[in-house]
């Protein structure tokens, strides 16, 4: 079995350094391909000749808006768990953030009958999620570890408990007639409507793709520098000059921001945003695909999140000896989970320090053996 892991590890250490040393138009053309894929990949002509890869029990388009919001909540939440190692279990709780504020100023079934363009309402949804992070930070990123994981999902709860019984937020009744993102063709026709999923998920993927630029600059940045050192050794770092809380606060503020941007994405999209779209399991389901794709990598970040949304849409109208799988999607996708801690626990694509700090720990435990 070890001999299994090292094979599979020098294999991925050389594509990566294949990666890394191919020259700079090399690695622009695969990204560029890459791109173009994505975009190409809602149309019928292309998908129907991808194979068994299209969701049959589903409109593929839909799947793919579905995938693109859990990308961007993962890059989100990378930023927390990944670069700066502070454990969050409640972040979908700035997505409902995000969202209520866009369907608050938006929608006609809100109390305060503003009636915003969803376009005006998506900076404020982005600043208030933001500030969000920043109030629930300031009390709590004193705290490290399973503490501060119990104080985050409890705040997701409270905002999932405040849309159920606030009349305010109309509870399960929820709000509805949110508009969509501005746009029409030149025949009047609107981009953003009701029945082509398409637009949505091309303006998530530009999205995702500006949000990835941003972080990574930052990741590369003098602010990532000091996450990498809180993540490592908190109190090493503190010793070394790093303003340990303003950078976690920064993090934080930074990974919500993320989260209410896809919110208010997911608002412009279903029309619609209610307390039934607030579960506890959606928070561990985004936690779930930064480990997955690798924490503290952009890249296994996306990977992440595309896996675990598609894996999760694809068992929908497959049936085995009768048997809906979709109804058993959660059970197959804790077993994926616990068979990637076993035989991977680094995840798909993790960053370089993480994989060399796995790779000293295999050979201790050999070396002990």
């Amino acid at each position: 079995m070890n001999s299994v892991r090292e094979w599979i590890y020098t294999g991925r250490h050389a594509v990566a350094e294949r990666w890394h040393n191919a020259p700079r138009w090399t690695r622009w053309a695969v990204i560029g391909a890459v791109i173009v894929f994505f975009y190409a990949l809602p149309n019928r002509e292309f998908y129907q000749w991808l194979g068994p890869i299209p969701t049959t029990g589903s409109n593929f388009g839909q799947v793919l808006f579905t995938i693109s919001i859990y990308v961007l909540l993962a890059v989100g939440l990378n930023i927390v768990v990944g670069f700066a190692g502070l454990l969050d279990l409640g972040y979908f709780g700035f997505f409902a953030v995000g969202a209520y504020t866009v369907a608050v100023f938006t929608s006609p079934s809100s109390d305060l009958k503003t009636l915003w363009p969803w376009l005006l309402a998506l900076p404020l949804a982005i600043a208030l999620t933001m500030v969000s992070g920043v109030f629930l930070g300031t009390p709590t990123l004193r705290l490290r570890g399973d503490y501060l994981a119990i104080v985050t999902l409890g705040f997701a709860e409270m905002i999932r408990v405040a849309a159920t019984s606030s009349e305010f937020l109309k509870g399960q009744r929820g709000f509805n007639q949110i508009p969509h993102p501005p746009g029409s063709y030149s025949d009047g026709k609107p981009i953003f409507g009701v029945l082509d999923p398409r637009p949505y998920y091309w303006l998530v993927l530009t999205v995702i793709i500006l949000v990835v630029i941003g972080v990574r600059n930052l990741n590369r940045s003098r602010v990532g520098r000091a996450w990498i050192s809180i993540r490592e050794d908190e109190d090493a770092a503190q010793l070394m000059g790093v303003p340990t809380f303003k950078f976690k606060l920064w993090a934080f503020a930074s990974g919500a921001a993320i989260g209410g941007l896809a919110g208010a994405l997911f608002a412009g999209k279903q029309n619609f945003v209610s307390s039934q779209n607030l579960e506890l399991l959606n928070s561990i389901i985004i936690l779930a695909a930064v480990i997955l794709g690798g924490s503290g990598n952009i890249v296994g970040a996306i990977v992440g999140g595309g896996l675990v949304a598609y894996l999760i849409e694809r068992f929908r109208g497959i049936e085995f000896f009768g048997v809906e799988l979709y109804e058993y999607r959660f059970m197959f996708f804790g077993l994926i989970l616990v068979v990637m801690m076993i035989f991977r626990p680094q995840g798909l694509i993790p960053n370089r320090r993480r994989a060399a700090e796995f790779k000293d720990r295999r050979k201790e435990v050999i070396v002990g053996g």
